[in-house]
């Protein structure tokens, strides 16, 4: 027998034997020395005076580590198991040490547990044997008809895209494909034989380079006992190849897809650059296996099987599934040795045939096994219908360090995008469902995150990257939108839709200095906070009072030209003379518009006496130019009688306060034209007067 080893694995050990413990023979006299995996013409004259020897985890078999290495290095090994061991239990997995020499330090997304790349051996059938040990919760997902699955159906059902649905006949989808004749010469033909593919080598899980579509379509027309190696194609982007024109997604992709809805038509295509990823040609054969993974921002799949059959995997991502996942996505160690199905309540699997389509929603961690070769069509897109579960996958990519290139291009550009598009529809007073405007207003936390991300002033690699985001083409201040947007999405939703809303703690990106706490904000979401305001307490049973009467004053423009040097204190604290190269005799433009909205309501207080309580908010957007001839004399003011719009609107109002609380007037037949409130125009803060409390006459 060889030496006993104080590590029966991972380590690289010598075989020579101590003088003191156990010893070998000489190879003269026996055949001690010689492994079961010892080649039969092996002679056991010639040896290494060295030689490194291994044992099988499960049997503790000995074995020379150059009879079974198969060119691979022991050093990174944790756990090794012989090839008799792994075909006679497909759960035996050998596992690596977490940060080995060859590893990288950080988890893949698309890591097989066994960590194929580190040389584990392949057999190609160890996923069907896996597979085959494995149990799995019965398939109870919603079987749909095309003409069904529509915008209104997401819309009025609180259920829609929740969990995976199938359209076994695609008639009614709106959608359009190659006709069953299509091949995969077809696809190499049409978007051109010497584009370069990202080919995956399945065993190892990991990328082969240097393969075109004219090689992959000859590698694919082999029949199977003459290709080498599984190879799949699971990311081929099509849009604007000759192919895109074949190809129309589903309409309820388009009815959803932000990046169809909001991203600018004229910044789509050419050079210009945007994320396309909503039209992927999938050519996997026999035997692929895509590991567990959730797809980029957790954004929503189409999935349609032109040809062959797929075998789906689905894990629910409840909270605790999630965090499974995010463990297991985030350790290499996990990744290599679990079955994350191990880790999680249940695995749900689903089988594909051609013709059937498949709608995988938000945040569904799901692996694929394909029995036959298969030529799919499918894509990915994000919408508003689960904006939260979006960012919180988001972020569990950045937490496990996944590449750029495996994340959803462009994201945050997108949702400045998304966020300008509804901010614009809700001023005009557009309505939306409920569950849109929750998404809605996720979104927007996001964006307030990153704007005081932005605002914070420190240099830092994610500030770079949030400040670089914003399409300043279409969004002029990024801050202002992101709080007018998430004000707009909260007075849409209402107070009953607040109240169910949980109060959300975000955290500074400021430090107080080093070592010490972050001050910690909360985001209010009292309908009488102003935007940044801190939460006022909620108490059970309780609702506040309502408005009754909520108006608006749009503000008339006023412009005056005054000297530099009298622009006002904050333009010299600020130091805009000397940033715009301004002189203290030179003319600036000084244009002022605004807004003004007041909410009145009247109630019996504890003293049982009526009350009226009128809150009036004031935002003014000053804007400066300079470069004009400087006057004699400073303007007065406007009007004759010294008052302003928003005096002379102040003065209508009071005039009425008195008859209102009396109950003689209704003022919401006299002057409150829009009964929805205005919220604060972009680019200002608001100024709030006290609340006017009028007693009864």
């Amino acid at each position: 027998m060889p030496p006993r080893r104080t590590r029966r694995s991972g380590k690289e050990d010598s075989a020579t034997p101590s003088s003191q413990g156990d010893k070998m023979e000489e190879d003269s006299k026996d055949d001690s020395e010689l492994c079961p995996a010892c080649p039969a013409d092996r002679k056991h004259g010639g040896r290494k005076k060295k030689e490194v020897w291994v044992s099988c985890e499960n049997c503790s078999t000995w074995y020379h580590w150059d009879c079974v290495s198969k060119g691979e290095d022991l050093a990174p090994i944790d756990k090794w198991f012989c090839d008799n061991c792994l075909a006679s239990n497909p759960e035996l997995q050998i596992t690596y040490k977490a940060n080995a020499t060859r590893k990288s330090a950080r988890a893949k997304t698309k890591q097989d547990y066994a960590s194929m790349n580190e040389g584990l051996p392949s057999d190609p059938n160890r996923w069907v044997k896996l597979l085959k040990v494995k149990k799995f919760a019965k398939d109870k997902f919603k079987r749909m008809k095309g003409k069904d699955v529509t915008l209104e159906w997401v819309e009025s059902n609180d259920d829609a895209l929740t969990e995976p649905i199938v359209i076994p006949d695609p008639a009614g989808l709106g959608m359009r494909m190659p006709s069953e004749e299509f091949t995969v010469d077809d696809v190499a033909e049409l978007v051109g034989q010497n584009t370069p593919v990202e080919v995956i080598d399945v065993a190892q899980q990991s990328s082969a380079p240097g393969w075109t579509l004219k090689a992959w379509a000859e590698y694919y027309d082999k029949p199977a006992s003459q290709r080498d190696k599984i190879r799949n194609v699971i990311s081929l982007e099509v849009t604007g190849t000759k192919l895109a024109e074949k190809v129309t997604p589903p309409r309820i992709v388009s009815d959803l897809d932000w990046v169809h809805k909001f991203w600018p038509t004229n910044k789509r295509g050419g050079k210009s650059q945007w994320p396309k990823v909503g039209l992927y040609c999938l050519m996997s054969v026999a035997q692929c296996w895509t590991d567990w993974h959730v797809d980029f921002a957790a954004s929503t799949v189409y999935y349609h099987i032109l040809k062959g059959a797929k075998e789906f995997y689905f894990i629910k991502p409840t909270d605790a599934n999630l965090a499974a996942y995010e463990k297991w996505s985030g350790s290499a160690e996990l990744q290599a040795g679990t079955w994350l199905g191990d880790m999680v309540d249940e695995v749900i699997k689903v089988s594909l045939v051609e013709g059937n389509t498949m709608i995988i929603p938000t945040g569904w961690i799901h692996a694929v096994f394909t029995p036959v070769d298969s030529l799919v069509f499918g894509g990915n897109f994000l919408h508003s219908f689960n904006v939260a579960t979006q960012l919180r996958l988001r972020q569990i990519e950045i937490n496990t360090k996944v590449p750029r290139k495996f994340r959803f291009p462009l994201f945050q550009k997108l949702c400045w995008y998304v966020a300008e598009g509804y901010c614009d529809q809700l001023k005009k007073h557009a309505e939306f469902p409920p569950r849109a405007l929750r998404g809605v207003l996720s979104l927007a936390d996001f964006l307030v995150s990153e704007a005081r991300l932005i605002e914070s002033g420190i240099d830092t690699p994610q500030r770079r990257e949030a400040k670089d985001s914003i399409p300043t083409e279409k969004v002029k201040d990024a801050s202002a939108l992101a709080r007018e947007l998430q004000w707009r999405a909260r007075e849409a939703l209402g107070e009953d839709e607040e109240e169910d809303r949980p109060a959300k703690r975000r955290k500074t990106a400021a430090m107080n200095g080093k070592g010490k706490q972050k001050r910690v904000i909360e985001d209010s979401d009292d309908e009488d906070a102003e935007p940044g305001s801190h939460k006022r307490p909620r108490f059970r049973n309780w609702e506040p009072r309502k408005w009754d009467i909520q108006t608006e004053h749009e503000l008339d423009e006023r412009s005056e030209v005054v000297p530099a040097d009298a622009a006002g204190d904050w333009v010299l604290q600020e130091g805009a003379l000397d940033k715009l190269g301004a002189e203290g005799t030179e003319g600036v433009e000084h244009v002022t518009t605004g807004t003004e909205w007041v909410r009145i309501r009247r109630f019996k207080s504890e003293d049982g006496k009526e009350r009226v309580e009128r809150v009036k908010i004031t935002r003014v957007i000053e804007n400066w130019a300079w470069g004009y001839e400087k006057p004699e004399k400073k303007p007065g003011t406007d009007g004759e009688d010294g008052k302003g719009d928003s005096d002379r609107a102040d003065t209508r109002l009071s005039e009425g306060l008195a008859s209102y609380a009396n109950g003689d007037v209704d003022m919401r037949d006299a002057g409150a034209e829009d009964t929805a409130a205005v919220p604060p125009s972009t680019g200002s803060e608001p100024k709030t007067e006290d609340a006017v409390m009028v007693p009864e006459p």
